[in-house]
């Protein structure tokens, strides 16, 4: 980059602009731009079969989010109507209704997410109403301190169960959503996130694993590009989030991939984590709140790498399968590598969404 240019970015404050990004964000080798792969990853999503259970995986569930948002930042109708007409029998009295996921858990409320992002692209008021039925439901039984009952500490909850909340809000625009979110984050950072920045996979399983840390930075991203800057939580969550920004460079493979335990340089590259990380990184430098100079060629060497292993039918290898806690190092040293799992095609859309996006 043009010294000139960054120094006088950074003496306006105004890391996030465009012309700071150019030689970070664009000029892709052949087959690794955001459009191509992005494309291919949701076309290859409309006719993917269901994964993991009989009713509509979590996983799925982040897929079809990151396809969605890159029908709607390409104006590709065509694949956004594909899109839908795959999620209308998962609708009430639909084909495919013995679907949808009935667990109180946070696991199956994100199931809302995909409706009302069909809602927000479509301002259909079917779609708003049965995926704010979820979000709604999330707090139906709320702690005295104000925290949904589905709480339970896991790292995966702060995309989990923040996301669906974050949707709520941004379909409906009621304040109460957000809040919910950013209360419910704030109180996930003070308990769990650690002096290095990075966060163990809950409290009593003390490791740093690559998937698990992957939701807490693709969260806490999501979730400060719709916080107000007057919010009253968004400083403790932006503080939260550059803390951990800051120590996930310093674990970042010489390939530009992270490990599937991210302190262990023996460990496998895992390509989930690194999308995940990749997206949190690039959206961070889009808005301002990273150093560009810092970050930029970080996040772009994680991109570069992440799509080197999309293979020829548009599936992400080497992904972490599903994976519960278990107080045994071990036990995430031997998770199995799968070809094609939505765990790591949903990242890999994300990062090419935020790399679409101007912020």
């Amino acid at each position: 980059m043009n010294k000139m240019l960054l120094s006088g970015c950074l003496l306006l404050g105004c890391l996030g602009v465009a012309s700071a990004q150019q030689n970070y964000f664009d000029q892709w080798p052949a087959g690794d731009s955001p459009q191509e792969v992005g494309k291919a990853l949701s076309e290859h999503f409309v006719t993917s079969p269901h994964q993991y259970t009989k009713t509509i995986h979590y996983s799925e569930v982040c897929a079809w989010y990151g396809a969605l948002q890159f029908a709607e930042l390409t104006h590709d109708d065509a694949l956004r109507q594909e899109l839908i007409k795959r999620f209308d029998p998962l609708m009430p009295g639909g084909a495919e209704a013995d679907r949808i996921p009935k667990r109180h858990h946070v696991d199956d409320q994100i199931f809302g997410v995909v409706p009302m992002e069909i809602a927000i692209q479509t301002k259909d008021q079917k779609y708003l109403d049965f995926g704010k039925s979820f979000a709604d439901e999330q707090w139906n039984h709320p702690s005295a301190d104000g925290m949904s009952d589905e709480t339970r500490y896991w790292i995966d909850d702060m995309y989990m169960l923040t996301m669906l909340q974050l949707e709520a809000y941004r379909a409906t625009g009621d304040k109460k959503y957000l809040d919910r979110d950013a209360h419910e984050m704030v109180a996930y950072l003070d308990k769990l996130q650690q002096p290095n920045g990075l966060f163990f996979h809950a409290p009593d399983v003390q490791f740093y694993w690559g998937r698990g840390d992957g939701w807490v930075a693709a969260g806490m991203a999501e979730m400060l590009r719709s916080l107000p800057e007057n919010h009253p939580d968004r400083a403790r969550i932006m503080k939260g989030y550059r803390l951990m920004m800051s120590g996930l460079l310093k674990y970042q493979g010489k390939d530009g991939m992270w490990r599937q335990l991210i302190d262990k340089d023996d460990a496998w590259p895992e390509t989930s984590s690194s999308a995940m990380f990749s997206f949190a990184m690039i959206t961070g430098v889009k808005h301002g709140w990273l150093d560009a100079a810092t970050y930029g060629p970080a996040a772009r060497k994680s991109w570069i790498a992440v799509v080197g292993y999309v293979d020829q039918n548009h599936d992400v290898t080497q992904v972490c399968e599903g994976t519960g806690k278990k107080n045994d190092l071990e036990y995430y040293y031997q998770r199995k590598r799968r070809t094609g799992d939505f765990h790591g095609q949903a990242p890999v859309l994300w990062a090419a969404d935020a790399l679409l996006r101007d912020k």
